[in-house]
């Protein structure tokens, strides 16, 4: 299982690659059913002048169109940044049955870092997370991303 799950942080990082070229910030996810990717989505946060269109937020509209249902059961989630609150907790309304994430995020994650919101039992629903998947390739496409935008400063 460890060689599919990196093999879908990759499909992720693709996505992260494409939010990056769009000069988003680059974060992208994929949804995983029955070792099938069924969504894939990348931020768009500036794109739609929105602060709620992060990566897995995107991905959970995109899972839930294709499967005719926001009820997300059974549905691995894999993005290359430790989810915030705000997408963790849509994971948690959403039902999904596992995540996994590259990058931590010590000052906004909510999966493990500041918090752990999908682990915490007073919400209704709770799920596994794995967080650390391809960690380094993840986390340099972030700060490769944050220096470049420092130098056109």
């Amino acid at each position: 299982m460890e060689g599919q799950i990196v093999r879908y942080m990759r499909e992720a990082l693709k996505e992260a690659k494409k939010a990056g070229n769009e000069d988003e910030v680059p974060v992208g996810a994929v949804a995983v059913l029955n070792g099938k990717i069924i969504a894939r989505a990348h931020n768009r946060k500036e794109k739609k002048l929105s602060a709620t269109r992060h990566a897995e937020i995107e991905l959970l509209e995109k899972a839930a169109k294709k499967l005719g249902n926001w009820w997300l059961e059974g549905v691995e989630v894999f993005v290359t940044l430790e989810p915030c609150a705000m997408c963790a907790g849509a994971m948690i309304n959403a039902r999904i049955g596992a995540l996994y994430f590259g990058a931590w995020e010590p000052k906004t994650g909510c999966c493990g870092s500041l918090y752990n919101l999908p682990a915490d039992k007073r919400f209704n629903h709770n799920f596994p997370v794995t967080g650390g998947v391809a960690e380094e390739e993840c986390a340099k496409l972030l700060s490769d991303y944050f220096k470049e935008k420092r130098k056109k400063q």
